[in-house]
C-alpha cells in the first residue's frame, strides 16, 4: 500500500441518530487497511452503555487515591495550611474539567478513542506524536501508583510477617521485600486489565465507595490520636496570604491541573462508552471537581493532625497508616490504599497507553499488548525516584506533564470545536488519502504549534532534581503557567496555520 492509496475496503457511510451520536451505517463494511483494528474501531451505538453514575464512579475511583492524597499534603508539606491547599486543589479541578468536557465530547458523539481523535488535528500518522508522549507520561504514572501500591503490601506484609519481612537485605537502595511487593502488585494490575474494559467499569463501581469509608476511617483515626478536630485545623500555614503564598500558588496550581492533564486528553478513551452527553457531562461534573476537593480535605486534615500528633507532616499516606499498632486498622487503611491505587492505575494509567500504543501499528499491536508494553515502560522509568520527593514530585514531574500536554489540548479543542463545529467524517480518520492524511499522513501545523507551545510552557522550568537548572532561562518567567501558556500558545498559532492553509479544506 502507498502513502496516498486509499484502502482496499470500499469507504463506508456513517448515520447520524436523533440524539446527535454518529456510528458507520450498520449495512456498510467497518473501515479496513493498516490504521483500523478492532480496539481502534468506533464502538456501535448499542455497545456505548455508560451512565452518569458509571461515569461519576470512574471519577471517584480515580481521584480517591494515594497519588491525589500526596497532592494536597505535599502542598502542607512544603508550607501551605489546610485553606490555602484546598483553595489550590478545588480552583484546578474546576479548570481543568473544562477541557476534560470538551475533548471528552467526541466520545459519546462517535464512539472513538483519543489517538483515532488526534487523528483529526495531527493526521492519520501524526496522530502518533500526542499518543505516544501520552502514553509514555502514562507509563511514568503507572510506575508512581504501582511503587505505592508496592509500598502498601510492603508494610502490610511486615506487620504481619515482622521484622524478618521489614528489615531483609537490600538491594538498590530499597530491602528485596520492597521489590517482591513492587512486582505482586504489577502482577495483579496486568491480570485485571487483560479481562478487558467491562470489568474495569464493574471494578470502579464497587472500588468508589470502599475509597471514600477508608479516608473517613483515617479522618476519624487521626483527629482521635490528635484529640479532636482542632488541632487538625489550627495548624498555621508557613507562608501567610502574602507574596510567599502567591509565589508557590502559582506552580502549585499548574501541577494541580497537570495532575489530571493526561485525562483531559485521553478522556473520550473512556466517554466513547456514554449512552449520551448528559451521561459523560454530568457523571463528569459531578465526579471530578466535587471528589477531588473532598478529597484534598480529608488528605489536609489528616495530614496537618499527623503534624500535630508526630511533629512534622507525613505526606505519604502508607506511612502514616504504617504508624498505627492495631492490626485491624492497618489491614484496612493498607487495603483501601491497595484498592484506591488499582482504582485509578488500571483505568487512567494502562487504559489509554494500551490505545495510544494500539494506535502505532493497529496491525500489529493490539490493546493488551499496549497495556504489556505500559507495564514494562512504567518500571524502566524508575517511579521510585520520581516519588521520593514532594518538590520534584509536584512542581518537576507534574508541571513538566501539564505544561506539554496543554500544548496538545489546545490544538485538540480549537481543531473539534472551532474550525470543525464538533463535526468528522468517521471513515476517513481511518482512510489514506482522506481528508485527514494531509501531507504524507501529517498535519506539520499541528506539529509546530506543539513544539511552540511546548518550547514557551517547560522550556524555562527548572528540571531539578532530574537536571540542573532551566534549559531556556529566558523564558523562566513563564514556568510558572505553564499548562496555560502550553494551552493558549498552541491553540491560537493552530488557529492561524489552519486558517492560512484554507478555511473550506478544514471542515467536515
Amino acid at each position: 500500500m502507498t502513502d496516498t492509496a486509499p484502502t482496499a475496503t470500499p469507504p463506508s457511510t456513517q448515520v447520524t441518530l436523533a440524539d446527535g451520536r454518529v456510528e458507520i451505517a450498520p449495512d456498510a463494511p467497518a473501515p479496513g487497511g493498516a490504521y483500523a483494528n478492532e480496539d481502534l474501531l468506533p464502538v456501535p451505538v448499542e455497545k456505548r452503555t455508560w451512565t452518569t453514575y458509571n461515569f461519576s464512579a470512574l471519577w471517584v475511583g480515580m481521584a480517591h487515591n494515594t497519588a491525589s492524597w500526596t497532592l494536597a499534603s505535599g502542598l502542607i508539606a512544603v508550607g501551605m495550611d489546610w485553606k490555602q491547599a484546598v483553595l489550590t486543589i478545588a480552583l484546578a479541578n474546576v479548570i481543568v474539567l473544562v477541557p476534560m468536557l470538551l475533548t471528552g465530547h467526541a466520545g459519546p458523539k462517535y464512539g472513538i478513542p483519543f489517538p483515532v481523535f488526534a487523528r483529526a488535528s495531527f493526521g492519520i500518522r501524526g496522530a502518533n506524536l500526542p499518543a505516544v508522549v501520552r502514553a509514555l507520561v502514562a507509563c511514568g504514572w503507572f510506575g508512581i501508583q504501582t511503587w505505592i501500591g508496592g509500598e502498601a503490601i510492603y508494610f502490610l506484609a511486615g506487620k504481619l510477617i515482622g521484622n524478618g519481612w521489614s528489615d531483609a537485605g537490600k538491594v538498590g537502595g530499597y530491602p528485596w521485600t520492597m521489590w517482591l511487593s513492587f512486582a505482586i502488585f504489577w502482577a495483579l494490575q496486568v491480570a485485571i486489565i487483560y479481562r478487558g474494559m467491562e470489568t474495569i467499569r464493574r471494578f470502579e463501581n464497587w472500588a468508589a465507595p470502599f475509597v471514600i469509608v477508608g479516608a473517613l476511617v483515617m479522618l476519624v483515626w487521626m483527629s482521635n490520636k490528635a484529640g479532636g478536630f482542632g488541632p487538625l485545623l489550627d495548624q498555621p500555614s508557613k507562608l501567610g496570604w502574602g507574596g510567599d503564598f502567591w509565589k508557590l500558588f502559582w506552580p502549585s496550581l499548574m501541577g494541580m491541573i497537570g495532575f489530571w492533564s493526561t485525562l483531559s486528553l485521553n478522556i473520550p478513551d473512556f466517554t466513547r462508552y456514554g449512552k449520551s452527553q448528559k451521561a459523560q457531562m454530568w457523571g463528569q461534573a459531578l465526579g471530578l471537581p466535587t471528589t477531588m476537593t473532598l478529597f484534598a480535605f480529608l488528605s489536609v486534615m489528616v495530614t496537618s493532625g499527623s503534624q500535630a500528633v508526630y511533629g512534622e507532616p507525613i505526606w505519604n499516606p502508607v506511612e502514616l497508616a504504617a504508624k498505627t499498632d492495631n492490626v485491624v486498622g492497618l489491614l484496612f487503611a493498607l487495603v483501601t490504599v491497595l484498592v484506591a491505587t488499582l482504582s485509578v492505575n488500571v483505568a487512567a494509567n494502562l487504559v489509554s497507553p494500551a490505545f495510544d500504543f494500539s494506535n502505532i501499528a493497529p496491525r500489529k499491536i493490539t490493546f493488551r499488548t499496549g497495556a504489556l508494553a505500559t507495564c514494562v515502560i512504567g518500571v524502566l522509568i524508575f517511579p521510585w525516584k520520581l516519588y521520593s520527593d514532594p518538590q520534584g514530585y509536584i512542581f518537576t514531574w507534574l508541571g513538566l506533564v501539564g505544561g506539554l500536554l496543554g500544548t496538545v489540548a489546545g490544538i485538540l479543542i480549537a481543531d473539534y470545536w472551532i474550525l470543525r463545529r464538533a463535526k468528522l467524517d468517521l471513515v476517513d480518520l481511518y482512510r489514506p488519502g482522506g481528508r485527514y492524511w494531509y501531507e504524507g499522513g501529517w498535519n506539520w501545523r499541528a506539529v509546530v504549534a506543539f513544539a511552540a507551545g511546548g518550547v514557551l510552557a517547560i522550556g524555562g522550568a527548572s528540571f531539578d532534581p532530574l537536571i540542573d537548572g532551566r534549559p531556556i532561562p529566558a523564558l523562566s518567567s513563564l514556568a510558572d503557567y505553564g499548562w496555560a501558556v502550553g494551552l493558549g500558545t498552541s491553540m491560537v498559532l493552530y488557529l492561524a496555520l489552519m486558517l492560512l492553509r484554507g478555511r473550506g479544506k478544514t471542515l467536515v
